[in-house]
C-alpha cells in the first residue's frame, strides 16, 4: 500500500510541477509509435508477519536460492498474467506499447536477471524478489499490485509447477503464453476466467469488464488522425 500511494502521489506531484512551469507531462504507456513506451515495473517479494524473513529465499532453494513458496508464487503469476491483464494494461493505447520489436517484453516466461523476459528473478538473499516488466506507466498501482499478489497467491495455494527458466532472448520466444494483442483479447480472457471471479469476486470482475467494455466502446466511436491521413483520398 505504502509503494502504490507513492506511485500515486509522484504521479500527481509530477503532473503539478510541470503545470507550474507550463509544460505537461504524460504516463501513457505508448505517447508516441516513433517512441519507446512508458513502462512501470513491479517488483515483489512475501515476508514473514515480522518483516524479519524473506520467505522466497532458501539458501538450499533451487535454483537461485528460490524457496518452494517462491516457485508456486512465481508459476501463479505466469499462469494467470493473460487473465489478469486488465489490470496490468488498462487502456487501449496500453497494447499499444507491446508492438513488436519494441523494448516491452511481450512472452510471459521467466528469467534470471533477462530483461527481454515478461518476469525477472533480481537480487539474493533478502533483496531476492520478482520483477514483473508487464505493466506500463498508465498502471492504477493498487490493482496492479492486487493482480500480481492475487495470481501469486493463488499459485501458491494450487501449488502449481514452475514452467522451465527461459534462456536467450525472450523477444524471439515461440510455443509460449503472449500478452494480449488488444484490450478486446484482455476483456474476453477476463471475462472468461474462473481464477479473476474467485480471487476478486464477481462483483469485482463485473465492475472491471464493465470498465474495459465502455473504453473500448469509446476509442471505436472515435475517428483517428491515422485514418484520415490513409483513407481521406481513398473514399
Amino acid at each position: 500500500m505504502t509503494t502504490a500511494d507513492r506511485h500515486v502521489l509522484f504521479k500527481h506531484g509530477a503532473k503539478e510541477i510541470c503545470m507550474q512551469w507550463g509544460a505537461a507531462i504524460t504516463f501513457m504507456a505508448k505517447p508516441h509509435r516513433n517512441w519507446t513506451g512508458s513502462s512501470g515495473h513491479l517488483h515483489v517479494s512475501l515476508w514473514d508477519a515480522d518483516g524479519e524473513r524473506n520467505l522466497f529465499h532458501d539458501q538450499a532453494g533451487e535454483p537461485y536460492g528460490m524457496s518452494e513458496l517462491m516457485r508456486h508464487f512465481l508459476a501463479g503469476v505466469l499462469a494467470y498474467t493473460r487473465e489478469f491483464v486488465l489490470f496490468f494494461a488498462p487502456t487501449v493505447n496500453s497494447y499499444k506499447r507491446f508492438a513488436t520489436g519494441s523494448r516491452a517484453p511481450v512472452h510471459i516466461v521467466w528469467s534470471r536477471d533477462n530483461r527481454t523476459s515478461g518476469y525477472r528473478i533480481v537480487g539474493e538473499d533478502k533483496s531476492l524478489r520478482i520483477e514483473s516488466r508487464i505493466p506500463g506507466a498508465d498502471i492504477n498501482p493498487y490493482l496492479a499490485y492486487a493482480a500480481m499478489i492475487g495470481a501469486g497467491l493463488y499459485g501458491i495455494e494450487q501449488k502449481l509447477p514452475l514452467p522451465d527458466e527461459w534462456q536467450g532472448n525472450a523477444h524471439a520466444a515461440k510455443g509460449v503464453p503472449r500478452v494480449p494483442h488488444s484490450l478486446y483479447e484482455a476483456l474476453a480472457l477476463w471475462q472468461e476466467s474462473a481464477a479473476v471471479k474467485a480471487v476478486f469476486g464477481e462483483e469485482v470482475a463485473r465492475h472491471y469488464a464493465n470498465m474495459a467494455r465502455v473504453e473500448q466502446r469509446v476509442f471505436d466511436a472515435a475517428v483517428t488522425d491515422w485514418e484520415r491521413a490513409r483513407y481521406f483520398e481513398q473514399g
